[in-house]
């Protein structure tokens, strides 16, 4: 397991750094001026002269590979930079966001898997049954609902229509303090709707998974003996129905990181989504090349994760192999 975790280390560093380069080159040929969004409306009525003494001090001008080359050999010491639209340090944006990110997704991907698991089970106890068929075509219809619709047809049932949960933000409007209880009910809406975008495909995995495994011979053994279904479906059919499921975990993280900025951005939710936005819209390089990192480690990690379980819950795939 270290030697693969190893191999995965070293093979990550050259996808981060070609990462970290494509986010320069494409930003050097956006049409976006970092310089004017810098400036703001300031920048209008600004002189040319004012506008390239903006650019030298922002260090704009200077070539491509230098600009990259600057920042990298500040990030790998702890300096991320310092972003030009919300003037501080990238890291302290980062810091202050990246937690609640990690906590709606976290809420989310738990709520997929948990309730993909259930319904995936009990539909693959009689595949063709009226269960099987009604969730089945739940998922599917889930699998081509946009998050982002999902999220405003949410916010229209629960929040306006029943009142019963907050539309949006982390604390009730005039609040100044962060209590649990109003967390929690703010998280509730974003967390059905992230996790319920990534339910289908973890539904149909477990029901397909597990429907193979119950047609096969060990598992028909198992019956034979007389052993109750319960101990068949759950101590054999679910155990091996799951192994497809693990691989699914990592190939999920760029999904759920992309349904994480389209459901924070829905309802409002102070996580990196607002950041990226901004750091697209207004070619800032600093923050846009952290974030970019950010999201390719987490894919990384989701898939060396993926590739850990698969062979903690399967002993004949070797790690070493």
């Amino acid at each position: 397991m270290a030697r693969m975790a190893g191999r995965r280390t070293l093979f990550a560093a050259p996808v981060l750094l070609a990462v970290t380069f494509g986010v320069f080159a494409i930003a050097d040929l956006s049409p976006f001026d970092p310089v004017k969004a810098y400036a703001g409306t300031a920048g209008l009525t600004a002189s040319q002269a004012d506008l390239d003494q903006l650019r030298l001090n922002l260090a704009v001008d200077r070539p491509l590979v230098t600009r990259w080359w600057d920042w990298l050999t500040s990030a790998l010491t702890g300096d991320l930079g310092t972003s030009s639209v919300m003037r501080r340090p990238v890291a302290d944006v980062i810091a202050e966001r990246v937690g609640w990110s990690a906590l709606l997704a976290a809420c989310a991907f738990a709520v997929a898997v948990l309730v993909g698991t259930v319904f995936g089970v009990l539909a693959a106890r009689r595949p063709g049954g009226l269960l099987d068929r009604i969730v089945s075509g739940l998922a599917y219809t889930l699998e081509a609902a946009p998050a982002f619709w999902l999220g405003l047809l949410a916010i229209w049932f629960f929040s306006v229509r029943l009142g019963a949960l907050p539309s949006g933000g982390l604390t009730d409007a005039g609040s100044d303090t962060i209590g649990f209880g109003q967390v929690a009910s703010h998280l509730v809406l974003p967390t059905l709707v992230l996790g319920l975008s990534q339910l289908p495909w973890f539904f149909l995995y477990v029901r397909q998974g597990v429907a193979d495994a119950l047609a096969e011979d060990p598992v028909r053994g198992a019956r034979a003996r007389g052993l109750a279904e319960r101990t068949v479906l759950l101590g054999h059919g679910l155990r091996s129905g799951m192994l497809p499921m693990l691989t699914l975990i990592g190939s999920r993280v760029p999904e759920l990181i992309t349904g994480a900025l389209l459901v924070e951005t829905v309802f409002s939710w102070p996580g990196i989504a607002a950041a990226t936005v901004q750091a697209a819209t207004s070619v800032d390089f600093p923050l846009l090349a952290a974030l970019t990192v950010l999201a390719t480690a987490a894919v990384l990690a989701g898939n060396l994760l993926s590739d850990l379980l698969y062979g903690l819950a399967d002993p004949r795939v070797g790690f070493d192999g």
